[in-house]
């Protein structure tokens, strides 16, 4: 049986800790020792304890959390830094300064005891700290995730003394120190703000409508309603009663109903939605044409437009038109084989980004963005073909390109949710296939954004150009063939046209301040620029 490496350790326990505390540490060993042996439990903490050495189990926890994306992923990584100092401090520092004399082994029962009887000093449990800091700092960032991993690390903290590797004050002690590392990294390292819009577009005075009296609002129940909002139209009937609504059904196109609309007795002075992007967009580009307000309601299952628009819940719309409050804001036009223009609010797209997108979305809420967008890039590129294209008269061959509406500070191939709403550009994303194993530097880049693509492009023997070209632009024409003569699929804010002649031109055009919106709300200093001009509408 193995004692401290030096004989000076084991008495530190005696003169730093108090009496009390010795007791109170032989009682808990004594009652955790003479307990009737439970061989199944026995083993079990034992391998527990055996698999949180060197904090294995905690970076294996954290590399699954940090696929998850969102605030799993920012847990893990505090999770993570937490644990590095928190188990310097407990095992180079405060085991140098107090030490110890762990638990004679003789009196553990044998089925109990480690494989691997630990050396150091007892004082404070580094186990202990390790597993109280990594999962404080998890809870930190994302409450659920540490809530589901508090009985774990309690466990592996209570495995200590079961196994009699510490005391009950070194468990204590360690954790207590974890915690504490764990609670004042945040406060020296707070969580990063969640980034705003740079700028919401020019305030403008909208026609206020506090009984929503002029207001036509289009409802599309097939958006993917959500079941935590109220139910569409006993919401708005409520809260806007004189209101008219309309439920769109299948095969009604919501241009046709605008343009009947305004023909009729009662012309609408406003024009509403609820729904999804792709519902939005249509409805957009029916108040567009009428030179009418859009009023938004987040009622579909992404509603990436209305959240940068500033209507990020129900009852921000509701108050906005009330209010009057609105912004003017920037869109684009897509125009395919010389037809009608449409209305693009987020991203217009050519090749496999529409799709990848699309299964991306399926799976994101069941498995984090990250590991849904592996998985829907590799089923995309598996049967994707390559595009030949001109980009403004300069020729490539492509898996996909984007384009949005407005700048994304984004690192991936175009988000669907706009930054600003009055920059003036066009964020093109051109997403090349050259170079060596196309399909692969593909599949990173579509999975992992520019920066994993970044590096994958500077291994030796791959092409020095970059798999994602980004820059912007007024006005960008696409001229795009597949190199298979299948279909071409094009599509703006999830909704995707297939192009069965396997080739097309498409152009899409910036329209500055191309639509009033309402759902932006309006500073002191920008309402009192147009005082009560909005009342009056």
């Amino acid at each position: 049986m193995k004692g401290p490496s030096h004989p000076i350790i084991a008495l530190r326990r005696v003169r730093i800790l108090p009496r009390w505390v010795r007791h109170i540490d032989a009682r808990a060993s004594h009652a955790v020792n003479r307990h009737r042996h439970l061989p199944q439990l026995d083993r079990r903490l034992a391998r527990l304890s055996h698999r949180a050495d060197r904090s294995r189990l905690w970076f294996e926890i954290a590399a699954a959390l940090y696929l998850l994306g969102g605030k799993p992923r920012r847990g893990a990584v505090r999770g993570i830094a937490s644990l590095i100092v928190g188990s310097a401090l407990a095992n180079l520092v405060g085991k140098q300064i107090f030490g110890g004399d762990r638990p004679l082994l003789k009196d553990v029962p044998v089925p109990r005891r480690l494989t691997r009887t630990p050396t150091s000093g007892s004082f404070p449990s580094g186990h202990s700290a390790s597993a109280a800091a990594f999962v404080t700092g998890v809870a930190l960032e994302s409450g659920r995730s540490g809530a589901l991993l508090a009985p774990l690390g309690a466990a592996v903290a209570y495995s200590r003394l079961h196994t009699g590797a510490h005391w009950l004050s070194d468990v204590i002690g360690g954790a207590a120190l974890g915690s504490a590392v764990a609670v004042v990294g945040r406060m020296l390292v707070p969580a990063p703000a969640r980034p705003e819009p740079a700028h919401l577009g020019p305030a403008i005075p909208l026609p206020s409508l506090p009984e929503g009296d002029g207001a036509l609002i289009f409802v599309n129940v097939a958006s993917g309603i959500d079941p935590l909002r109220p139910e569409p139209r006993g919401f708005i009937s409520r809260e806007l009663p004189l209101a008219r609504i309309h439920v769109l059904e299948e095969g009604e196109r919501t241009a046709e109903l605008v343009r009947d609309a305004l023909t009729g007795a009662n012309p609408p002075r406003v024009i509403g939605v609820w729904g999804g992007d792709g519902t939005v967009a249509a409805t957009a580009d029916a108040a567009r044409r009428a030179r009418l307000p859009l009023l938004i309601f987040p009622g579909g299952t992404f509603n990436h437009f209305a959240r940068t628009a500033g209507a990020e819940t129900i009852d921000d719309a509701v108050q906005a038109v009330r209010d009057g409050a609105g912004r003017r804001v920037d869109v684009a036009e897509l125009t395919i084989d010389g037809g009608r223009p449409v209305t693009v609010m987020n991203v217009a797209s050519i090749g496999v980004y529409p799709g990848f997108v699309a299964e991306r979305e399926e799976m994101e809420s069941a498995l984090g963005k990250p590991v849904a967008a592996l998985i829907a890039a590799v089923r995309v590129l598996a049967r994707a073909h390559t595009l030949s294209v001109r980009v403004d008269g300069r020729a490539a061959r492509v898996w996909s390109i984007a384009v949005a509406a407005g700048q994304n500070s984004s690192a991936s191939m175009v988000p669907l949710q706009r930054r600003r709403l009055d920059d003036g550009v066009l964020d093109v994303r051109v997403l090349h296939a050259r170079g060596r194993m196309p399909r692969l530097r593909g599949l990173v880049a579509l999975a992992f954004g520019v920066r994993a693509s970044g590096l994958l492009d500077r291994v030796p023997g791959h092409a020095a150009l970059a798999t994602i070209e980004a820059f912007t632009a007024e006005q960008v024409r696409i001229e795009a063939r597949s190199s298979t003569g299948a279909a071409v699929n094009v599509a703006h804010d999830g909704e995707v046209s297939v192009l069965e002649q396997g080739s097309t031109v498409a152009t899409v055009r910036l329209v500055p301040g191309g639509l009033d919106v309402y759902g932006a709300p309006v500073t002191e200093s920008e309402q009192q620029g147009f005082g009560d001009r909005g009342k009056s509408g």
